[in-house]
């Protein structure tokens, strides 16, 4: 009773330990219990770690350690890819060689479907490369999306490892070493990066892997049901540990474990498809996501201000050719200004992108909470995101239709 206890309690814990690891650090999640759960188990609980291996052995432990997590973490490599091949496969295999023949044909039918999907979209994810922009394509790029001048800028400098410009919605990745098209994050589940293109077959790899263990458990479930049936319990934790004995003991490891870690782990792919889901009706990726978090903490402040780009642009032109009074005679309390309206060209001339959605503003952030010098009449402070525009957010539908088309 007590291994069998301690295994269950296992899963779960892993699982939780899991959840928290992954989501834990996600931009809505930060002032929550899990964000401060994930803060622990990823911050303090390492740097507690680290201290006693300082005093005890020096830092050796600590040292080796850091060589490994950065192999796993910050090097690209397949390492976690076959780990979660490995379980997917062994887990299955294990469930269907000794459920088989106690499944009905009619539950039997759906199982190859379900076991080829999340294989096949694990496939297109990690071959996936088109979304890696090279010299031979970074002009097609360049056209696939508008700068929005606010998380992105026509004025950008060019990537300094890549040293190519710098396409709207792309960022660098450290571990690929490459620069990504529309990037949401690299993903060591699949050992590639998650960007224009492939984005589709990550979120398909999700509902797949999500609706396969959800239907393992049924299965599971099916099985062992009528072990249950009859059984009086008081909903005790003694009962419930009585119940996980008599699962295990009709249906063993293979079908009950089986069973249980799929039903207690399928929150994990599901929970990560849902956030997706909400990126994707909100016109986000997760890379914008974090940048519009920074963004939203600096309103807060009364840092940040918005203007219409006509008007700078306008601005720019008289005082270039000596027609505006009280035009800036230098830098003061804006942090960006003049960069950003010196980017957008005089005569307004940059790379024009046909796009559904157009604005015509420019936010800029101060290091003094000042709007830019001269230009005070042209400025409106803001203090949330409400008083902004996302011109990457076509509407709920048509974002979803963009990621099924892979762009």
């Amino acid at each position: 009773m007590g291994s069998l206890q301690n295994v269950v309690i296992a899963i779960l814990v892993l699982s939780l330990l899991t959840f928290i690891s992954l989501f834990g650090q996600l931009p809505a999640l930060r002032k929550t219990p899990i964000g401060w759960l994930q803060r622990v188990l990823c911050l303090h609980l390492p740097n507690g770690l680290k201290y006693i291996d300082h005093t005890t052995t020096g830092g050796r432990l600590t040292s080796r350690s850091k060589r490994l997590g950065q192999y796993l973490f910050q090097e690209q490599n397949p390492v976690i890819l076959i780990i979660f091949l490995l379980l997917l496969t062994s887990s299955s295999t294990l469930f269907l060689w000794n459920a088989f023949l106690r499944i009905p044909t009619t539950l039997l039918l759906p199982i190859p479907l379900l076991l080829f999907l999340p294989y096949y979209f694990t496939f297109l994810t990690v071959t996936h490369k088109s979304h890696f922009i090279t010299p031979d394509n970074v002009h097609t790029r360049l056209r696939d999306y508008p700068y929005d001048y606010i998380l992105f800028h026509p004025n950008a400098p060019a990537c300094r490892t890549c040293d190519l410009p710098k396409p709207a919605r792309s960022k660098h990745c450290s571990l690929c070493q490459r620069c990504v098209a529309k990037s949401d994050h690299h993903c060591p589940w699949v050992n590639n990066c998650l960007g224009r293109g492939n984005y589709r077959h990550f979120l398909a790899l999700l509902s797949s892997l999500g609706i396969l263990q959800i239907y393992g458990a049924y299965l599971s479930a099916y099985i062992l049901l009528p072990t249950y049936r009859g059984a009086r319990f008081n909903n005790t934790w003694t009962d419930v540990g009585d119940a996980i004995v008599a699962g295990i003991n009709e249906g063993g490891m293979s079908i009950a474990g089986v069973g249980l870690l799929a039903a207690s782990t399928a929150a994990l792919p599901l929970g990560l498809l849902a956030y997706h889901c909400y990126l994707v009706w909100a016109g986000m990726t997760t890379n914008e996501s974090q940048k519009w978090a920074d963004w939203r903490d600096d309103m807060a402040d009364g840092y940040v201000f918005k203007a219409s780009r006509t008007q700078l642009r306008t601005q720019n032109r008289l005082r270039k050719y000596g027609g505006q009074p009280g035009a800036a005679n230098g830098r003061g309390g804006g942090a960006e200004d003049s960069a950003l309206v010196g980017g957008m060209g005089e005569d307004g001339g940059e790379l024009q992108v046909p796009w559904p959605v157009y604005s015509d503003q420019m936010v800029v952030r101060t290091d003094d909470g000042k709007p830019p010098v001269g230009q005070e009449a042209l400025w409106t402070r803001i203090w949330s995101l409400d008083q902004v525009e996302n011109v990457y957010d076509l509407g709920g539908w048509e974002n979803f239709v963009e990621v099924r088309e892979g762009r």
